[in-house]
């Protein structure tokens, strides 16, 4: 799929000015349809969203022209966008229209995209293939690109979110990432081995009015070369299967190579201080633990946080990602070899199933570097930028804190902490306490009479070591027992998050 086709990003500044004149927002979407329909639409149901924009106005010519793809009469057309420009420039075609009058049709998804702050973007992507959009993903297109889904949200709210010089957006596709980080970076460099992709970030970048890019094709880091940043950022084809048919998910590389590679890779290319992170499968191999895997992955220099978001077995991942490609649809006999072809890749590589989730690195250059790795498919709250670097800032503390520092420490409990008591109606004790998080990972952790007490009063006034003092006599137990017993749970509750340190700049 060749980018000669595609349109010009010259005339998107005048484009812009008429999507917003029309409203032509997320806001603006979800008004004219209603909740239902706009729901329906993210489901790729475009039967509601069609009833809706029955009427002639710009907005509902506009949805129907960019968002479900129906060719619309010239005129209508013409009343709301630079008729003559947009085709000039391809944003639109003529094409007959049910009424046998002349018409236009859109040849690409402009789809409006809420962005940080209440600005109003648009993620430019193919015909019908904006993830969870009208049309759905599946294609068998091999250079196809994808517009926003939930994949590219999820990375866009893990990311932290500080001013940097330097950013890369590694496997761009239709700019989301770039999008996002020019907010924040005098310097964006996006990368991809698809050269359409390329063209779809400039245009997504032009309509939502952001800087321009430095945008390079090539595979992984070879665009880049020795270049070096402030954040690396990848939502990768990160599909584990039998070839690399389909370039947007596809890698290319056996098994989890291709992640591993971007991990490995990410530490020599960022500055100090700097973060990568990245949306990732990996394989869960017979005989070999899924973190010791990961935990390999981890370039020297890096703290790293890997969270394990789900987890599926080999036939659900095989079947998963055939509906993506509408295989499901094909021949039967078709589709039955490819399925064989997942489980023999599988098979050969002694898979039984495969996780998906977030690894985050920061270069921190520590020579006992931090690396958690866990398992969490509960629901969270996004955007999680702050919670990844609060939980990198708290490893820090950590790090240079003993149980003697941690005593003569100042802590907080953290906003929106709730505490639950477990035990059996009318017993005069609990039989535990749970504190459990509001907000961010939404964590929640069993802690004993004392780890509750010290929680409840902690408010920065006094050292912990003072208020250990006070519980103690208060239960009449020995104070240096209790402060040699304690410091292990205060360091579990800083790091899960339920106590933020007031010390040493830690907030």
């Amino acid at each position: 799929m060749s980018t000669t086709s595609l349109p010009a990003p010259e005339s998107s500044a005048r484009l812009r000015e008429a999507l917003l004149a029309a409203d032509f927002t997320a806001d603006g979407l979800l008004e004219l349809l209603g909740a239902p329909a706009y729901a329906a639409l993210a489901r790729s149901e475009t039967v509601p969203a069609l009833r809706a924009t029955r009427g002639a106005g710009p907005l509902e010519t506009l949805v129907r022209l960019f968002l479900l793809q129906q060719p619309v009469p010239a005129a209508r057309a013409g009343a709301v966008l630079p008729l003559e420009q947009c085709l000039a420039d391809g944003w639109l075609v003529r094409e007959g229209v049910a009424d046998g009058g002349g018409g236009v049709r859109a040849t690409v998804d402009v789809r409006p995209y809420g962005g940080e702050e209440g600005q109003d973007w648009f993620i430019v992507s193919d015909l019908g293939r904006a993830v969870g959009g009208a049309g759905g993903a599946g294609t068998r297109d091999e250079g196809v690109v994808l517009g926003v889904g939930g994949a590219s949200t999820t990375l866009a709210g893990i990311t932290v979110r500080t001013p940097v010089t330097s950013a890369l957006d590694l496997g761009t596709g239709s700019g989301i990432q770039a999008l996002h980080a020019a907010q924040h970076a005098v310097r964006v460099t996006a990368t991809d081995l698809n050269p359409r992709a390329l063209h779809f970030t400039r245009l997504t970048l032009g309509l939502s009015g952001a800087p321009e890019a430095d945008l390079r094709q090539g595979s992984l880091y070879d665009p880049v070369g020795e270049d070096t940043y402030d954040l690396i950022v990848s939502n990768p084809p990160f599909v584990i299967s039998p070839g690399a048919r389909l370039t947007y998910r596809d890698g290319g590389m056996g098994g989890d190579d291709l992640c591993r590679t971007l991990v490995q890779g990410a530490g020599e290319r960022l500055n100090d201080g700097g973060y990568a992170q990245f949306l990732a499968n990996w394989q869960h191999v017979d005989g070999e633990e899924w973190q010791e895997r990961l935990r390999s992955w981890v370039p020297a220099g890096c703290d790293a946080w890997i969270v394990q978001r789900e987890v599926q077995d080999v036939t659900q991942y095989a079947e998963l990602w055939l509906r993506d490609s509408g295989d499901h649809r094909t021949d039967p006999a078709e589709y039955a070899a490819r399925y064989d072809a997942w489980l023999d890749e599988f098979e050969a590589r002694k898979t039984k199933a495969v996780g998906f989730g977030w690894i985050t690195l920061r270069k921190s250059g520590a020579e006992n570097p931090s690396i958690t790795i866990e398992e969490w498919p509960h629901p969270v709250e996004q955007p999680l930028g702050p919670v990844v670097r609060a939980h990198f800032e708290r490893q820090d503390y950590l790090r240079t804190h003993d149980d003697a520092a941690l005593l003569a420490g100042h802590f907080k409990l953290a906003d929106e902490i709730v505490q639950e008591q477990i035990g059996l109606p009318g017993a005069e004790d609990p039989e535990y306490v749970v504190l459990r998080q509001n907000r961010g990972m939404r964590r929640a952790t069993k802690v004993d009479t004392v780890g509750a007490g010290f929680a409840g009063v902690s408010d920065g006034a006094l050292g912990a070591g003072r208020i250990l003092d006070a519980i103690a006599q208060l239960l009449g137990e020995d104070p240096v027992l209790l402060r040699d017993r304690t410091p292990e749970s205060i360091r579990l509750l800083v790091e899960q998050g339920f106590l933020e340190p007031l010390d040493d700049g830690v907030r």
